[in-house]
């Protein structure tokens, strides 16, 4: 199914949710690609079925779509999220992890983190979306939607927890030939409503990312998928 050139993925549940995102991970892990990861409360349950799955991650690259300015060992840090659920059960790690310096504070490390994405090439991009509508860190109406020069770039908190933040801006999200969302539960509903089955618009940054070269799909368990019934054009 279709909506607004978006492929939905809709599955029953969260854990099944959890698992076909595993799968993309999987394979994108096997094919030795450049991966971006996201935090957020969806992606841990992802991340341990792709490890029970597939060990050896020793041909991939790890980036973050965004991160809090927070030291790596904080439980809010999304770098913290990945080690714990996927690197550590891993028998053979990325042959490179570019985590986001967040305790440098955010200009610093998305100056930093800006720099070391020149001339990246990124595979695979994972992204949840907030009850706002936000992804990565590009929250409604604001500046960072913008930006155009710079991969990496500050980013005020808009919820909780309000600390600073770096983000990837919109053209380095969408320049991935494979785009994935991973959105579960009644509370996700609306925004997956205004992000996946409505023209794309500021006030919901999810709906402005997509591939620019391939294909943005969305795996949404029934619950974050139970507004869109009415929205599918094919």
């Amino acid at each position: 199914m279709t909506l607004y050139g978006v492929e939905l993925v809709q599955v029953a549940d969260e854990e099944e949710a959890a698992r076909v995102v595993a799968e993309e991970l999987v394979t994108a892990a096997r094919a030795g690609q450049a991966i971006v990861l996201t935090g957020g409360t969806s992606p841990g349950r992802a991340y341990e079925l792709a490890v029970e799955d597939e060990p050896d991650w020793s041909g991939t690259e790890l980036w973050w779509g965004d991160e809090r300015c927070v030291p790596p060992e904080d439980e809010r840090s999304n770098y913290r999220l990945a080690r714990e659920r996927l690197l550590d059960g891993l028998s053979a790690q990325p042959r490179k992890v570019h985590r986001i310096r967040g305790e440098l504070g955010a200009e610093a490390a998305a100056g930093e983190y800006d720099a070391e994405l020149e001339g990246a090439e990124l595979d695979l991009v994972l992204l949840g979306i907030g009850p706002d509508g936000h992804a990565a860190s590009l929250f409604p109406d604001q500046p960072t939607l913008d930006e155009r020069a710079r991969r990496a770039i500050p980013a005020e908190a808009k919820l909780e927890p309000f600390v600073d933040r770096v983000t990837l801006t919109v053209p380095v999200l969408s320049s991935a030939p494979e785009v994935l969302f991973l959105v579960t539960g009644e509370q996700k509903a609306e925004a997956v409503e205004r992000a996946f089955g409505r023209p794309p618009e500021r006030t919901t940054p999810s709906s402005l990312i997509r591939s620019a070269s391939g294909r943005t799909r969305v795996v949404a368990d029934a619950a974050a998928a139970s507004r869109l019934s009415t929205q599918l054009d094919t």
